[in-house]
C-alpha cells in the first residue's frame, strides 16, 4: 500500500505541471526570481488567472515566494522541476521525429 501512496504523490506533480500556463510560469522563473508585475507583463494574463496559478504551483512546494515592500517576487523552489521539463521537450521532439519518420513511409495516389 506505501507504493500507491508514492504514485499517487508523483500523479499530483504531474497534475500540478498539467497546465500550459503553469509551464511558462516556471520556464519564466527558471531564468531568475520575478516579481508578479514581470510575470503579467511577459505572460499576458489577467492578474488573477496568474494568481491562481502561482498558489497552485506553491501549493506543491514547486515555487516559494517572498515580499519586498509592495512587490511579490516568485522563484523555483524544487530545480528539479525543471529536468522534468526538459525531459518532456525531449519526449516532445522524439514525438516529433517519430511522426515525421512516419509520414515519410505514407504513399498517396
Amino acid at each position: 500500500m506505501k507504493t500507491n501512496l508514492v504514485y499517487q504523490l508523483i500523479s499530483e506533480i504531474f497534475k500540478t505541471l498539467a497546465h500550459p500556463l503553469r509551464i511558462q510560469i516556471l520556464l519564466s522563473l527558471a531564468e531568475r526570481e520575478r516579481c508578479v508585475c514581470e510575470l503579467l507583463q511577459e505572460i499576458g494574463v489577467e492578474q488573477s488567472n496568474l494568481s491562481q496559478h502561482l498558489r497552485i504551483l506553491k501549493k506543491q512546494g514547486i515555487i516559494d515566494s517572498r515580499k519586498d515592500g509592495q512587490r511579490m517576487f516568485y522563484r523555483i523552489n524544487l530545480p528539479s522541476v525543471l529536468d522534468l521539463l526538459n525531459d518532456a521537450r525531449r519526449t516532445l521532439k522524439d514525438q516529433v521525429k517519430g511522426h515525421e519518420e512516419l509520414y515519410k513511409n505514407i504513399k498517396i495516389t
